[in-house]
């Protein structure tokens, strides 16, 4: 019992940088003479604490003093600050005020190692990164946001939902919110979300609807699942390694198998035809037919033009 209350009173001067004997003695729900006979315990231990009397005295710490290295191994002090670099680099609210202040306690020389910016080559970088902090903010603060969405299906629409999270997910931002008009958890994709309002509307979060899973929900532009089996060319193998697993793709001497499932949607389908004649569709039939209509309309429609 005595040794956790000797940790709680040294993290409470590190925080406070000095208390007096009652004040501890009345936090720590023991009597005065308790707290002096810890403190002569700590300074026994080699721990620089001392007591002054007077108007402002009290129980503190030599000046140059910081935390002794014993209390976190090294890799347990450098996970602690990396992480607290990850949510800096986002930005998170006083994320550089305690990166610092632990960093003079460990005596650790911060290594800038993470650098996050949402924005998308070529695009205009205070517009993106706005968006993100104000998706930011009512996470935070838990406020209803409104905006309008475009899918890939071509539709789009006004979306009112409670934000819950930002997921970062094959190579894309998706902010994870309830949706009220479907009723349900949806993933919305950042680059598809214009005009965002910050409404005064603020809602409860729950427990139960914002559980980090393996698996999220699909984003709108959901579709049916289909079991796919490509083969593509040599030359376009850095693009496959962009955009899909790696376990799906299997590398041979004339190009690359891939066999994997997706979800059959316009995205699917602009993907493959990205590619031209640098894929081919072993399966389903489908799928081939359903391509090989889609070339022929894009041909005559720019024989139209």
């Amino acid at each position: 019992m005595q040794e956790s209350r000797l940790f709680r009173i040294l993290y409470y001067l590190l925080d406070k940088g000095h208390a007096t004997a009652p004040e501890l003695a009345e936090k720590f729900e023991v009597s005065v003479r308790t707290i002096y006979r810890d403190i002569d315990v700590m300074s026994s231990a080699g721990i620089p604490v001392y007591v002054t009397t007077g108007r402002n005295g009290g129980i503190r710490f030599l000046d140059d003093y910081v935390l002794n290295k014993s209390f976190f191994s090294d890799s347990e002090k450098l996970e602690i600050l990396s992480g607290l670099q990850s949510l800096s680099a986002i930005q998170y609210p006083e994320a550089d005020t305690v990166l610092n202040k632990l960093g003079a306690i460990f005596q650790t020389g911060l290594t800038d190692w993470i650098d996050v910016d949402i924005s998308r080559w070529g695009s205009d970088a205070e517009i993106e990164n706005r968006l993100f902090r104000q998706i930011k903010q009512a996470i935070f603060e838990n406020r209803e946001i409104t905006f309008d969405y475009h899918s890939s299906t071509g539709d789009s629409g006004k979306r009112n939902v409670y934000p819950y999270k930002f997921v970062y997910k094959d190579r894309a931002w998706y902010l994870y919110a309830f949706c009220l008009s479907r009723n349900e958890n949806r993933l919305f994709r950042l680059s598809r979300i214009k005009n965002l309002i910050l409404t005064e509307v603020y809602f409860e979060r729950k427990t139960d609807t914002y559980q980090y899973h393996s698996v999220f929900p699909m984003p709108e532009e959901i579709g049916n699942l289909i079991d796919l089996e490509l083969e593509f060319t040599l030359d376009v193998g850095y693009r496959l390694f962009d955009t899909l697993d790696d376990t799906a793709i299997t590398k041979h001497e004339n190009g690359y198998t891939v066999k994997l499932t997706l979800p059959e949607n316009n995205w699917l389908y602009g993907f493959l035809m990205s590619f031209g004649d640098k894929v081919t569709i072993i399966r389903p039939d489908s799928v081939r037919q359903t391509l090989i209509t889609k070339h022929k309309a894009a041909g005559e429609h720019q024989k139209g033009e």
